[in-house]
């Protein structure tokens, strides 16, 4: 009878046991939670900067391709990936009469802050 009782005993957990188990548990997923959001978060800002730097790479190739660029600032909207981009691109004079200098900000609709500038020299079809 006694041996009996002693088995029952050591069949399961207590209460404590599982107690501790399930604070560890929910401590170890809520630093997964918290780890998971801020790699969304950097991933969302990495997507961003992605899709900024293939615009202004486009808009400084499609620029080499025009005939007779005019110096000045100019901007337009460009729509990608299901948003609204500002492409501001200014173009001046260099020190090489053969050249001019192209400035490209890319900054997404409705925020200030440019996510990408890119700069390269066009050349000067107006010789």
């Amino acid at each position: 009878m006694v041996k009996e009782l002693s088995q029952a005993r050591t069949r399961g957990f207590t209460l404590l046991e599982i107690m501790v188990a399930l604070v560890v548990f929910s401590t170890l997923a809520a630093a997964v939670l918290s780890a998971s959001q801020y790699v969304l978060k950097q991933t969302g800002a990495v997507e961003e900067r992605l899709f900024a730097t293939w615009l202004a790479d486009n808009h400084l190739n499609e620029l080499r391709l025009q005939p007779g660029l005019t110096l000045g600032q100019q901007q337009r909207v460009v729509h990608m990936d299901r948003r609204d981009w500002l492409l501001r691109q200014h173009i001046s004079a260099s020190t090489d009469l053969r050249l001019l200098k192209v400035d490209v900000d890319v900054i997404l609709s409705g925020r200030e802050q440019t996510l990408h500038r890119a700069s390269g020299w066009i050349p000067d079809r107006h010789e």
